[in-house]
């Protein structure tokens, strides 16, 4: 049975309900005992609003929601209140509906019986949270998410089962990308490690999971890019002179500028500067060029170099003077389309599953508008001038609701409220429209500029948390298994969905669990578009370029396969943040390179000849040995796996039995040949490989017994260019039949290109060092060739004076050589003397 652990379980394996029971027991016991603040002054505070105002003000920085159950103080100050704060103390709200969640019917109780009747209430409380469906395979499965209870986030450290709502069947919704630039690695890590997550439960588990996932296709993002890239379009089609743009850039700057410094988040504002310093490079030259008067064709050019460096500064620039005129729907809709196929590609590539059902926002807007007018009906939303918010005050004030359960203390965050709100949507204007700051927008007027569809509030369009609730909703019903994410849209994105569709549906589950994928970092910052810090899909996974592009953090872009992308996933924690580095990439391909070439091998024993009876031979110690590591390594990689997914001890465990048995029927080691070929593929060609094979090695024979190199040199190039152009990899063994191996082509390629970079590297150095060699051969010899007498007489900077035999007598100055001196010098003359001679012996001989 799968088991869900809630976020921070630490990885424990699954435990019975009343080992858990148990457990917990005990732990709220021990926090019974403890006061973890000092709550005397509240005690002694008889005033009822006075209390609960300094409560409130407590409870502003406590985390109330991160203990294992209520403390004493916890206990007593909720018996104190005799009922619910006021609306306006929103922290001593949430945090007395919290209690209130964890242990009913306490009013007017005395601390003692509380806590007695909190006890009786949790060791009768089985933390099995719905009916089991189908046992499939045994032991549990923890995965680490986000539970859902009712009207409160559980935070217990421990692990649940995991039971599908509908005995097997897994409804699972994905948050997809917003589609306006094209899709990088930090998507990638999503999208792959859902992908694994999928097929694991799928595959290994046998659920029958119903896979959703939306494309967001209407965004303040989306608008403002399609804007900006509309004008851009029209800008450059003016063929605007070079004084023109000169001038453009110049007042596009001023902003920019200004921009820049309120700009206080350290990586935007590195970014920010990296722009700022191209584009002031690419000015100087421009204003040079204009103000000496050159060449119109210098100018030209420089103004294009400007032109392009400034674009996203100049794009910014005419969207604020001209973004209102831009007023036909069909600018803001190419621009996701194209990028919508482009992420397909790249999914495609990544060989990442298709959804089951793939919604867009485009075409789900009249469901959008009766999920909003639901909302509103039920209380929890309201216009303001022509735009409709969702009343978070109100939905949290319910007993049956709880608002922010997944990041409670993110509430009040005004620069996350405002990033899930878009760029496009905090103006002054905007945000006086709501009641209180952290409501957010369930539908948008629409502003010159924006495209707009019909609703009962006026033209508009949907806000952006809305759009995964209406969609999910018309889809999965009232209530879904699984909704995954990355880890940075908890807040306010997946709270804001938990809200809005619990407000719809009336309920308080949603969402059962929450899995939230890790970030992927490059150079150890978060990978981000509007950062411009990221490695493009198509960039990761170019093959054989030769090129490896610089990004702006300087790491280089490698050209990987698709799998050895998946390698590098499957061998961290999906949960857990990830830099995209080369010794992450590294690790992968060795651990690709290690499995395949086993799977080569395992295959090309089995291809040997041998008789039926043959096949069957006593099992020695060895055979018995491995047989039972085998088993064990594969109970080990179950065990692995129902521990939250852990798919990294799984490959460790897998790499420790590299030489294990193989059973079934099944196709052996990676596809070859692409889209389930492999089987086919090898039984259709090897047969044919192999008589080439066998032709090959008779030929081989006859050429090294009647010694003829050109037939050997013939035999060696099929092997190592003609094959691999094949995908076919021969490898010649002494004493052994030559081994045929199906790899795919590019492998091959690779392994071609790297041993000839590897001789070619061994051919320079070899070069080199008869190149020194003849170097200091011929320094030799022009140093044996010069006359002990002729040695000390060039250097006049040191000597003035020498003897007849050209020894120096003197120094620069005129003085006697010391005898030390003298003594020194004579050595080195002494040397050269012989080393001349032996050069004229040489002559003399003729050498």
């Amino acid at each position: 049975m799968l088991s869900i652990g809630i976020q921070e379980t630490g990885g424990g394996r699954g435990a019975s309900a009343s080992q858990q029971q148990r457990v917990i027991c005990a732990l709220v016991k021990e926090a019974l005992e403890d006061y973890p603040f000092d709550y005397g002054s509240l005690l002694r505070i008889r005033d009822g609003s006075a209390r609960v105002e300094a409560l409130n003000e407590y409870l502003s920085s406590r985390s109330y929601l991160a203990g294992y159950g209520p403390s004493q103080a916890d206990t007593e100050a909720f018996v104190l209140l005799c009922g619910p704060p006021p609306e306006q103390h929103v922290h001593a709200l949430r945090w007395y509906k919290h209690i209130a969640a964890l242990k009913p019917q306490t009013n007017h109780q005395s601390p003692e019986c509380s806590t007695k009747r909190i006890l009786q209430n949790l060791e009768n409380t089985r933390f099995v949270l719905y009916t089991p469906g189908c046992g499939l395979v045994d032991g549990e499965v923890v995965l680490e998410a986000w539970v859902i209870h009712g009207s409160y986030m559980a935070v217990f450290s421990e692990t649940e089962p995991f039971v599908p709502q509908r005995g097997n069947r897994v409804l699972w919704y994905c948050c997809g990308p917003t589609v306006y630039d094209a899709s990088h690695m930090g998507h990638a890590r999503s999208y792959i490690s859902f992908d694994i997550l999928r097929r694991i439960l799928k595959d290994y588990f046998r659920y029958d999971v119903f896979y959703c996932m939306n494309i967001t296709d209407i965004d303040d993002k989306i608008i403002r890019r399609a804007r900006q890239n509309h004008l851009l379009e029209q800008y450059r089609d003016k063929e605007p002179s070079a004084a023109q743009i000169l001038q453009d850039v110049l007042t596009a700057q001023t902003p920019f500028k200004a921009k820049l410094a309120e700009t206080t988040d350290p990586d935007k504002k590195q970014m920010l500067e990296r722009l700022d310093a191209a584009v002031s490079a690419a000015l100087a030259p421009l204003q040079v060029a204009v103000q000496s008067s050159a060449d119109d064709l210098s100018i030209r050019k420089q103004a294009q170099v400007l032109l392009e460096e400034a674009k996203d500064l100049l794009s910014d620039w005419l969207d604020s003077q001209f973004g209102s005129q831009v007023t036909e729907n069909s600018i803001f809709s190419l621009l996701p389309k194209y990028w919508e196929g482009e992420y397909h590609k790249d999914m495609e590539a990544l060989n990442v599953l298709p959804p089951d059902v793939l919604t867009r926002v485009s075409e789900y807007v009249p469901e959008i508008v009766a999920f909003v007018r639901t909302i509103v009906d039920n209380g929890y939303g309201y216009e303001s001038n022509g735009s409709v918010y969702f009343d978070t005050a109100k939905f949290d004030a319910c007993p049956t609701h709880s608002y922010a359960k997944l990041v409670p203390e993110a509430v009040g965050d005004q620069k996350a409220l405002q990033e899930g709100e878009g760029d496009l949507s905090i103006s002054a204007e905007r945000l006086s429209e709501k009641r209180s700051q952290n409501d957010f927008a369930l539908w948008k007027a629409s502003k010159p500029g924006e495209p707009s569809w019909d609703s009962p509030w006026g033209k508009g369009r949907p806000g952006w948390h809305i759009e995964c609730s209406a969609m999910a909703g018309s889809i999965l019903g009232e209530s879904m298994d699984i909704h995954g994410g990355g880890f940075d849209l908890r807040f306010p994105h997946h709270d804001n969905e938990l809200a809005q569709s619990e407000a719809y549906f009336e309920n308080d589950h949603w969402v059962r669990y929450f899995l939230h994928t890790g970030h992927l970092t490059i150079a150890g910052c978060k990978m981000s578009k509007s950062l411009k810090n990221f490695i493009t899909i198509k960039d990761a996974l170019a093959k054989h370029t030769g090129k490896y592009r610089q990004i702006l953090t300087g790491v280089p872009v490698m050209p990987f396969s698709a799998r050895q992308l998946r390698l590098a996933f499957l061998m961290h924690s999906w949960k857990d943040t990830l830099d995209y580095s080369s010794n992450t990439m590294e690790s992968a391909i060795q651990y690709e390179r290690f499995i395949n070439e086993f799977f080569l091998n395992v295959k090309d024993i089995l291809r040997s000849p041998t008789d039926i009876t043959g096949q069957f031979e006593k099992w020695e110690t060895e055979e018995i040995e491995l047989n039972k590591s085998f088993y064990d390594k594969k109970a080990s990689v179950h065990e692995a796996l129902c521990d939250n997914i852990d798919t990294r001890s799984a490959l460790e465990e897998m790499r420790a039995l590299i030489f294990g048995a193989i059973e079934g029927t099944d196709p052996i080691g990676f596809p070859v040949g692409g889209n389930g070929q492999t089987a086919d593929l090898e039984s259709t060609v090897l047969p044919y490989l192999s008589v080439l094979s066998d032709f090959r090695e008779e030929v081989r024979k006859i050429a090294r017994e009647r010694k003829v190199t050109e037939l050997l040199q013939l035999c060696d190039q099929v092997r190592d260019e003609t094959l691999p152009e094949l995908g076919v990899r021969l490898e010649d063994r002494d004493g052994l039949p030559t081994s045929v191996k199906l790899v795919d082509k590019e492998t091959l390629l690779k392994e071609k290109e790297e041993k000839k970079r590897v001789e070619d590297e061994k051919k320079k150095k070899k070069e080199e060092a008869a190149r020194k060699k003849q170097e200091q051969e011929m320094a030799k010899l022009a140093k044996m060739k010069l006359k002990p007498c002729e040695m000390f007489r060039s250097e006049t900077d040191k000597y003035s004076g020498f003897d007849e035999t050209g020894f120096p007598s003197m120094d620069a100055e005129g003085k006697e050589l010391s005898k030390g001196q003298i003594k020194k010098l004579r050595k080195l003359y002494e040397a050269q003397e012989k080393l001349h001679n032996e050069y004229l012996q040489s002559t003399l001989n003729g050498s």
